[in-house]
Order: structure tokens, then sequence, then C-alpha cells
């Protein structure tokens, strides 16, 4: 059941590249681990050093994971309580309507999750007639495009017929379901439990995988009598790699939906559910893109709204300067081409999933965005993880425009019905998934969610 060595060898030079983009002092390790006696104590050793390396002395940032300190080091003015008037029936409504819109973004996405550029996909758009893109991607812009991703079979124009699974879909449920059964108490051990119950290795990438299985072996080790839960803090501190990628970001809707107008606490759900797998860069977006989605039920300013989200980042982090400076890019631009561009040209080499270009072209389609439809459309032109952010802008865009914002032609193609890639979850029909997770902020204003651990939790003692 151990991993080989040659894997845990390539995993700890992978953390040892990300230590050093975090800006531990780094040098010399490379050459270490190539000196290594190739056995499991020694990698589990140097691992352990690893996870202690010291920062650089010329490192300007600081970048607390712990959420007290966090707090400490976010705007001391943030808004900790409701911000504007809540009204929870509006709420629900604008609630659907996002989880709607996510669900486009993601499909409209899905054919081109192949980290193309914008350059690529104005090229390909354009010989097939369909720059700007105005609709779900064609097999011709495809073809023009010389590359597509696996799932293009079921998720280009003309070949869709239902919502196909999609891993962004599973976290938003995932959370849905976190929120519905325990509310706004529930731990890390409920999600290492839940994730167990629903969410099949395979459907997972990157340190969701690396936390899952570590998950898993967690339960066999421990019967639930003797499991200690404060275990769960420090996994994704050992021999986990790309632990500020945004795995964590696209599991950040349900909180912002179930929070509306109250920004520190969809913050804190979302630094909850966020640190179960993913540190720095990676918690701290999850943690902005709930705030927004939070503050977008109630205000109507839009650089209000991101203003307000970027509180509830440490403001000496990485994240809050890039973020901080594309908002101004994008403030300073005429359109939304030009602000792609300015943020292209300063943060181009981050691209697919690596947080920070992509939260830059959010800001970009949040700010420009004439409707639903066409900021789908202009998120997923400005490429990258196009799934991903296409369902975080539709997330963000349908709470901000609310109900009826959305062209039934976006809608039409799934036939109401729905394919998740979860395990135990049997809901397909679109339109109810939608009403039920439309409940989530009645759910955690009134606090009468279902705590029902005991039909959970896994049966860890079986007859």
């Amino acid at each position: 059941m151990l991993p080989s060595l040659p894997f845990l060898k390539r995993q700890l030079e992978g953390i040892l590249y990300n230590k050093f983009e975090q800006g531990h002092q780094t040098s010399g390790y490379l050459a270490k681990l190539a000196q290594l006696p190739e056995s499991y104590d020694a990698y589990a050793e140097f691992a352990q050093q690893l996870a202690v390396i010291p920062m650089r002395e010329n490192w300007s940032y600081y970048e607390p994971n712990d959420l007290d300190e966090i707090w400490s080091e976010c705007d001391p003015a943030r808004p900790l309580g409701q911000v504007g008037i809540l009204n929870v029936r509006d709420s629900a409504k604008r609630v659907e309507a996002a989880f709607l819109a996510s669900v486009c973004g993601s499909m409209l996405g899905k054919p081109i999750e192949i980290n193309p550029s914008l350059s690529e996909l104005r090229q390909a758009l354009m010989a097939s007639g369909e720059w700007p893109l105005n609709d779900y991607i064609s097999v011709e812009a495809l073809q023009a495009l010389g590359r597509r991703h696996w799932s293009w079979y079921e998720t280009a124009r003309g070949r869709i017929s239902y919502v196909a699974p999609d891993d962004d879909i599973n976290y938003t449920l995932m959370g849905m379901i976190a929120l519905e059964q325990f509310g706004a108490g529930f731990t890390k051990r409920n999600v290492r439990d839940l994730w167990l119950n629903h969410l099949p290795l395979i459907n997972t990438w990157g340190p969701e995988r690396a936390i899952l299985l570590r998950s898993g072996m967690s339960y066999l080790e421990h019967d639930k009598d003797h499991f200690n839960p404060s275990e769960i803090e420090a996994w994704p501190d050992l021999l986990v790699q790309d632990t500020e990628l945004c795995g964590a970001a696209i599991r950040s809707d349900a909180y912002g939906y179930a929070c509306p107008g109250q920004p520190a606490l969809a913050a804190e759900l979302a630094w909850r559910d966020a640190s179960f797998t993913h540190r720095r860069t990676g918690v701290y977006a999850t943690m902005f893109i709930a705030a927004a989605i939070s503050v977008a039920h109630v205000l109507h300013d839009r650089i209000e709204i991101v203003r307000t989200a970027l509180q509830f980042v440490p403001g000496r982090s990485r994240f809050y300067e890039i973020a901080q400076d594309c908002l101004q890019l994008v403030a300073n631009a005429s359109d939304w081409l030009e602000a792609y561009h300015s943020i292209n040209e300063k943060y181009g080499r981050y691209s697919h999933c690596q947080v920070y270009q992509e939260i830059g072209t959010l800001i970009n389609t949040f700010l420009f965005a004439e409707n639903v439809g066409d900021g789908i459309c202009k998120q997923v032109m400005q490429g990258n993880d196009t799934d991903s952010f296409g369902a975080t802008a539709g997330s963000l865009l349908g709470v901000y425009f609310g109900p009826n914002s959305l062209e039934e032609r976006w809608i039409d193609p799934f036939h109401d019905r729905i394919y998740t890639g979860l395990a135990n979850f049997n809901e397909q029909k679109l339109s109810r998934l939608a009403e039920r997770i439309g409940r989530l902020p009645e759910l955690l204003h009134t606090g009468q969610h279902k705590i029902q651990p005991s039909e959970l939790y896994i049966n860890e003692n079986p007859k």
C-alpha cells in the first residue's frame, strides 16, 4: 500500500518548487534530496524538514494559514456582521440563478479546459465565425483550435443533452451537503467523512486527491473513538504539493450562496473547507470569492464588492497585492480586452489553475459583464482554466444580476438533467437541485439544518 520511492521523490521535488515560490530558503535542498538514500525513512525525514523550512530573509510577504492570524492580517475595518439589507427570499432566488449560471459557465468552458490563451481562442473562434463568443463552443471551433478536452463529445454545442459531470459542480454540491447536514458549525472531520462518502478518488486532482487518500488512511488507522481530529490540521503540510492552486477556490460557491451580506461568515466557512487541503494563496482565493459572492447579494457597486471581498484577505500576501493591482488595471481600462492584455502582460506566467492571472480575469469579467451570459463568455474567452472560472464567474454574476438574468437558451440544452461525479447522490433533475441549493440562505439564517452524523459517517464498525 506504500507509494513508490520514485513517486515520493517527485512529490518532494514539487514541494521544493512550491516552497521556493512561497518565499522559503530552499538553496541546497535539491542537492540534499538527490543525495538521500532511497528509503522510506530518509524521504519521510526529509519531508518533515520541508514542513518547517525557514523563510528567505528578503521575503517581504507574510502569509499565515491559521484563521486567527489571517484575521489579524486583514483590514481591521472589514465588516464583521450584516452588510446591506437581508432579504432571504430574494437571496434564495439569486442563489438558484447563480447555481444555474455556474453550471452554464462550467459547461461552456469544459470542452476547452486545455489551458488555451485568449489569442488562441480568438483565432479559432474567428475562423469558425464565433468571435466574440455568444454560445456554447462548436465542434468547428474545436477543430480550428486543434485540440480539445476529452469531455467535448458531451459538452460541445449540438452535442449537449444534460449537464455533464464536472469537479467544479461536485464541490459546490459538497459544500451544500456540508451546510445542510451540519450548518455553519461543520468541522474538517465532517468534511473528511463527507468526502469519503461522496467523492470518488478518480474525480479529484492535486491536493484534493492527496488529502482524500490521507483521509482513507486515517479511517484505516483509527476507529471513530480514537481518531484525533486535530491531526487533520497538519495534513496539507506533509507530502502534499501544489497547495496554492485553484482547487479550493472552486469550492467557495456554496458558502457565498449561504451567507447573503455576511462576508465574514462566508470567508470563515470558506477557510474551513479550503484549509482542509490548501495553504496560503489557495486559501485566500477561496475566502475572497466566497466574500465577493456574499456581498454581491446586497451591494450594487461592483468595485465596492471587489474591495469589500479583499478586506478578507491578508494585506501582506501575494494574493492581495496581485488582486489589488488587477482591480486597478481593470478599473483604468476602457474595455475588457484592454484590461485582459494589461493583466496578461504582468501575470501571464501564472496559467491554468495558478490563481493569480485567473483572479484578475474574474475581476475583469465582473466589472465589464453586461449580463450573465455575456459575462461567462467573457470569462471563458480569457482562457486558462476555462470551466472552473467560467463556473465561478457564473456564481458571482448570477447572484449579482439575480433571477431571470440568464437567457433560457443557455439552460434549455440540458433538458433539466444533471449527472454529477458524486457517489450516494441521486438527484438528476437540474431544476430541483437549483431549488434545493436556493434554500441555503434560509437554512443558515434560521439554523434549522439537519444534523444527522450517525447517518453520514462511514460505518466504522460494521456488523
